[in-house]
């Protein structure tokens, strides 16, 4: 029988097993991204607490990053209980943030090192999700609304 709670727009439902797995992975990535942007925070809270020099960029992109986690875990969450326009989303937002992540890193002066680093390190883990929501599986259980003429 037919799992009627998690249906796709079109109606059928999503397999339980490799389809499940792979979002558990994708909400992993994505809690691992918000986790890397919390350590981002706290360390520039602590430079500026301990004197060090921080900046309004670095305060303000480590929030905007950190908080656009939540964002990520709702269309995470929706995707996988059948709404393709959430995975749509998460499939745009894990293709385009890692390449503005490290574009922006690579403006010289903009940024130290070290913090350049850290956020690289947080793109890898939306790489991750990048590359999870192209999977084939995941593409057939979640298939692209008919398009309306």
């Amino acid at each position: 029988m037919a799992n009627t709670e998690n249906l796709t727009a079109q109606g059928a439902p999503i397999d339980d097993s490799g389809v499940r797995a792979t979002f558990d992975t994708i909400r992993t990535c994505i809690t691992l991204f918000g986790a890397i942007g919390a350590i981002v925070l706290g360390t520039v809270a602590v430079m500026a607490f301990t004197g060090h020099e921080t900046t309004g960029f670095m305060w303000g992109r480590g929030v905007i990053l950190f908080l656009i986690t939540f964002l990520l875990h709702r269309y995470a969450n929706r995707a996988a209980q059948g709404d393709y326009k959430g995975f749509d989303r998460l499939r745009t937002l894990s293709v385009i943030m890692p390449i503005a992540i490290i574009v922006v890193d690579l403006i010289p002066g903009l940024c130290p090192a070290w913090y350049a680093v850290i956020q690289g390190l947080s793109a890898l883990a939306l790489i991750g999700v990048a590359v999870l929501t192209r999977n084939s599986a995941l593409t057939a259980a979640l298939p692209a609304p008919a398009k309306k003429k």
